[in-house]
């Protein structure tokens, strides 16, 4: 099974692709979708919609997973991320992910679960050397883009 995995933003969305088989998971590939912080918002989201497009079309994922969305302090910055994560769950849609809300195969995580669940400690050390670790990564190249 190949799955996508997306951490919703509107200036920066991570993204990574990875192969689930035979009870184990290998990296496809990953990188970050970034808009302009001077670029009007909605052409912010149609950048969005349009590598997130390329992506579902380069990689042809069977699942979905992202990130629950959680803020506490501005309101404002969590409506836009609300806004990009509905374009990216349209077009995950459109692509033909089946996507169910809270149930298989598309998935919310809130981030301090998927500490818990990766990690004995919650510290952030341990956190990536335990990611780097169960998919063999040596190097992120942060800077990495979809197109």
């Amino acid at each position: 099974m190949r799955i996508l995995g997306i951490d919703p933003g509107y200036a920066i969305i991570g993204w990574g692709i990875l192969d689930y088989e035979k009870s184990r998971f290998s990296v496809v590939d990953y990188g970050a979708i970034t808009t302009p912080a001077g670029m009007a918002f909605p052409q912010r989201l149609v950048c969005i919609d349009n590598d997130i497009r390329y992506i579902l079309e380069k990689y042809k994922p069977e699942a979905l997973s992202m990130e629950k969305l959680f803020f506490t302090n501005n309101k404002t910055t969590g409506i836009d991320v609300a806004q990009a994560r509905g374009v990216l769950l349209l077009a995950a849609t459109q692509a033909g992910l089946d996507i169910h809300v809270c149930y298989y195969p598309y998935i919310e995580i809130p981030p301090c679960r998927i500490f818990e669940l990766l990690t004995i400690y919650y510290h952030k050390f341990s956190y990536n050397s335990r990611l780097f670790f169960i998919f063999g990564i040596k190097y992120i190249n942060f800077r990495k883009k979809a197109s």
